[in-house]
C-alpha cells in the first residue's frame, strides 16, 4: 500500500522553504523557486496553514499554495 506524503509543519526563511512530513522526512528548497516568495516579509513567511489535511501548505499573505507532491517532484 502506498501512502500519500503529508505535511506536518512548514517554515520559510530567507534562504529555505522547509516542510516537515508526517513520516519524518524534511523537504527543503530555495523559496526563490516560487516567484511569490521573492519579496514577502518575515511575518508573511510565518503565516501559513496546512491544506487538505497536509497535502499542501497555504501562505495567505503571499497567495501561494504548494503541494507536497510538487515539492517532492522538484527534488
Amino acid at each position: 500500500m502506498q501512502f500519500e506524503p503529508l505535511a506536518l509543519d512548514a517554515r520559510c526563511t530567507r534562504n529555505l522553504l522547509i516542510v516537515r512530513l508526517v513520516d519524518g522526512r524534511r523537504i527543503s528548497v530555495p523559496p526563490a523557486w516560487f516567484p511569490r516568495f521573492r519579496q514577502p516579509t518575515p511575518a508573511q513567511r510565518r503565516h501559513w496553514r496546512l491544506i487538505g489535511a497536509g497535502v499542501g501548505v497555504r501562505w495567505e499573505d503571499v497567495d501561494e499554495d504548494i503541494s507536497i507532491e510538487s515539492l517532492l517532484a522538484l527534488k
